[in-house]
């Protein structure tokens, strides 16, 4: 469907050829006057289209949706159909094909036919003017086809009303036709309902009415980026009036300009590439550096409110991205949402995403009802952090099940750091005994707290905690990326289990006395441990295989295999001998 918006003429004359005496708002002078200019609603003038083409017209029709969507104005362009009659030509009788302005088109579209009546329900909601209604419906039109009611915000009739309307909906005169509008079609009644064909109008998607307002502002000559304008889509929310609308209001804050960051200003929106920032920081467990990004965003007129909100925007969207991944084609989202959404979209299980949308939701409540909402802002983002490495409470239970913990209750806290796995636990939560068996650790790290510094140390802890879940795991699907106190980054393979940095980092915090965090990184990291075993046995094979010895036996028993080296414990000698190695030999000829 076309969805360019009809230019007006330099001279200010309509397509009606009215003269505009002043400035027309833009939701006005480009408001849809046939079904040509209406988007995103082609299943309804489909339906509309076959059914007229065939004389199969409704009594009357409900047009449901949300507000700025087109109900009204889609029901003055049905009342135009209805009662089209081209000023030149013959007369086909109702039809969507109007190529040119009838004779009623003007005054419809005007709200001033005498045969289109449009009425507003919340304010003539009584019986007496539904009474005036059923009185002047046996009358026939006066100049046009049909006599055609229009009643905006239909649900806000009274119960009275709308059974003295009932009778007349149900046994119309020909001549007469009814459309309905409403916000809210759940409060009209269902033998009302019963009675009407009904059409829910869609909200406009992002994409297509970021286009719509870049032709809008190309007609008016105004230099927008598309960033811009897809904020402006966005805020909208799938209203056409209300995009239109922010688009004026944008024009003017700008000077006959539409920039990005004019627009956030204007909106109050921090902006996009922050909010990725901060979000990656979050989900990295660095609280330090997410409060300073949130501390600029504010410092920047950004509302904390609105901050919570695109944070909770934006997982919501990387969800969208780890399940329909032809939502990365949306023109309306932004290069960095694009790219680097996609990358923290294949780091994040479903369920990491799913909890942080469950606390910012809850977040946002709490800053918007506190007194001081940066500061309730930032204990959102304070709980959000220190939960983005802990196991969701499910997984929490199994660990526990499986021997993670011994303890009850919530472990002591560690002289004013980072609280413990359990307080972080409940933080997450947002208090409350989610889980009663917390992973105890020490108030504060032991003076012999091992020091790790390679995957192997941390395998070997795992090893001496004789944690076979932990070691299998670790030599078989870990690679390093990189260590440091405190933070130990992996890339995993297909296969580890699910959610395993979170487990990781709990066991070794208990392990180590101390706290550990354990993030998936981005790049690929080394060998696994797996990977380096072989290689060494690959090694240790070809060396002991070239020994004279072990040469003599091979050749004593043809066909037999080194199966295995094993390093014995003593020192190794500077010339290896025979004695060194334990290598064990199959005969196959046995």
């Amino acid at each position: 469907m076309d969805d360019t918006p009809r230019k007006n003429a330099a001279d200010g004359a309509s397509l009606f050829g009215e003269t505009d005496t002043g400035y027309r708002v833009l939701a006005r002078k480009y408001r849809p006057r046939n079904f040509d200019d209406l988007i995103g609603q082609e299943a309804m003038v489909r339906t509309l289209s076959n059914a007229f083409a065939s004389s199969r017209i409704a009594q009357a029709y409900l047009l449901t949706g949300v507000r700025g969507v087109g109900k009204t104005t889609t029901a003055r362009i049905l009342a135009r159909a209805l009662n089209y009659e081209p000023k030149s030509g013959k007369d086909t009788g109702p039809t969507l094909d109007m190529p040119e302005p009838g004779k009623h088109c003007q005054e419809i579209l005007e709200s001033r036919h005498v045969d289109v009546i449009e009425m507003d329900a919340a304010s003539h909601n009584s019986v007496e003017d539904i009474r005036q209604i059923n009185d002047a419906v046996r009358y026939t039109p006066v100049s046009a086809r049909y006599k055609v009611y229009i009643l905006d915000e239909v649900h806000m009739l009274s119960g009275a009303a709308f059974n003295a309307l009932l009778k007349t909906l149900e046994e119309p005169p020909a001549h007469a036709k009814f459309i309905f509008a409403t916000t809210e079609v759940r409060k009209v009644p269902v033998t009302i309902l019963s009675r009407c064909q009904r059409f829910d109008l869609r909200r406009i998607g992002g994409d297509t009415l970021a286009k719509h307002l870049g032709k809008i502002a190309q007609a008016e000559k105004i230099d927008a980026e598309p960033e811009g304008l897809a904020l402006i889509a966005r805020a909208a929310e799938g209203s056409v009036r209300d995009a239109l609308s922010l688009l004026d209001q944008a024009i003017a804050h700008g000077g006959a300009s539409v920039k990005a960051a004019e627009v956030r200003e204007m909106l109050g929106l921090a902006d996009r590439t922050r909010i990725i920032d901060l979000f990656e920081a979050l989900m990295s467990g660095n609280i330090a550096e997410a409060l300073k990004l949130f501390r600029e965003q504010y410092d920047l007129g950004a509302d904390p409110v609105a901050v919570l909100s695109d944070l909770a925007e934006f997982s919501h969207l990387l969800t969208r991205f780890k399940i329909v991944p032809s939502s990365l084609e949306d023109t309306s989202l932004v290069e960095a949402e694009r790219k680097r959404g996609k990358e923290l979209s294949e780091r994040l299980s479903i369920r990491v995403l799913s909890r942080a949308w469950q606390m910012l939701s809850k977040g946002i409540a709490e800053s918007a009802s506190s007194g001081k909402p940066a500061q309730a802002a930032e204990m959102v983002l304070v709980r959000l952090a220190y939960a983005a490495d802990l196991p969701t409470p499910d997984e929490a239970i199994r660990m526990l099940g499986d021997g993670g913990g011994n303890g009850t209750g919530i472990a002591p806290g560690n002289g004013g750091g980072a609280p413990s796995g359990a307080t972080r636990m409940q933080m997450a939560q947002g208090g409350g005994n989610a889980i009663g068996r917390a992973i105890p650790r020490p108030a504060s790290a032991p003076d012999n707290a091992p020091q790790l510094q390679s995957l192997e140390e941390v395998y070997a802890l795992a090893e001496k905690n004789r944690d076979l879940q932990i070691k299998h795991a670790l030599k078989n699907f870990a690679r390093l990326a990189k260590i440091e106190d405190g933070r130990l980054e992996i890339s995993l393979d297909a296969g580890a289990p699910v959610n395993f940095a979170g487990t990781l980092g709990a066991k070794l915090s208990q392990w180590a006395g101390r706290r550990w965090i354990v993030v998936v990184a981005r790049e690929r990291g080394g060998q696994t441990l797996a990977e380096r075993e072989a290689e060494t046995q690959t090694q240790l094979k070809a060396d002991v295989r070239n020994h004279p010895t072990v040469q003599a036996v091979l050749s004593a028993f043809p066909g037999a295999e080194i199966v295995e080296v094993r390093r014995k414990s003593a020192p190794e000698l500077p010339e290896p001998t025979a004695d060194d190695f334990d290598a064990p030999v199959e005969n196959e000829e046995e």
